[in-house]
Order: structure tokens, then sequence, then C-alpha cells
């Protein structure tokens, strides 16, 4: 990180997305320039801050789903139905198969995870 330090990251921003052989103009692209042009200490410790918050609640998943929890399966659940509205917004949006793919493998791990919790719930119930 030390690296960065006294860079402009515009140009940086700009030098990493030419590299990916992204096009700038394009939507996420953009976003992406313009997230590092406007950075600065206290965005940058947020976003860390966020970036942690997310892995460690991905790997209490993880470790709760290897250990065949049913509080990890409804995490799994409600973690993949969170992402579900924004999903069907880019296939609105962009209608390309790239969202389509991503939409229709969010619907299907909901799918399994529910019907694992169904089939838990039926078994209790017997």
């Amino acid at each position: 990180m030390l690296g960065l330090l006294h860079r402009d990251l515009h140009a940086l921003s700009g030098e990493l997305v030419a590299m990916l052989h992204l096009n700038p103009g394009n939507r996420y692209p953009h976003i992406f320039i313009d997230l590092l042009s406007q950075l600065n200490d206290e965005r940058l410790w947020l976003l860390a801050g966020l970036a942690l918050l997310y892995a460690i609640i991905r790997c209490v998943e993880a470790y709760g789903l290897w250990r065949q929890r049913t509080w990890a399966e409804w995490l799994a659940l409600v973690g993949a139905c969170i992402y579900l509205p924004f999903e069907v917004y880019e296939l609105w949006t962009e209608k390309s198969l790239m969202p389509l793919g991503a939409l229709v493998f969010n619907v299907l791990i909901v799918l399994l995870m529910g019907r694992v919790l169904w089939q838990k719930r039926q078994s209790l119930q017997m």
C-alpha cells in the first residue's frame, strides 16, 4: 500500500482499467475510476472495515455450513436472497448473458438452501 502513497489515484485507476482491457466509458470501470479519484483516508478505512466485516460473515457462514449448522443454512439463504433484487435490476438494465447467468445461479442456490431447510423442518416434525 505504501506504493500508492502520494500517487495520482485517478491516473492509477485509469492505468489499471486499461491494463485489464476494460472500456473506461462503460459503467463499472467508470464507477471504479470515480471511486478511486475520490478516495481519502476515511473512505479507505471505511471500505477496508466493510470488506473485513463481509469476509468475517462469510467465514462464519462457511464454518457453520461445514459443521452442518442450521443457523448457517439460514444465513446462506438470506445472504443469497439479498443479491436477487440487484441481479434482477442488472438483468433489466443490461440484458445480457452475464446478469442472467448470475441470477439463475443465485436462484438455484436459494432454491437449494430452501429445500434443505424445508427437509430439515419436515424431519423434525415427524
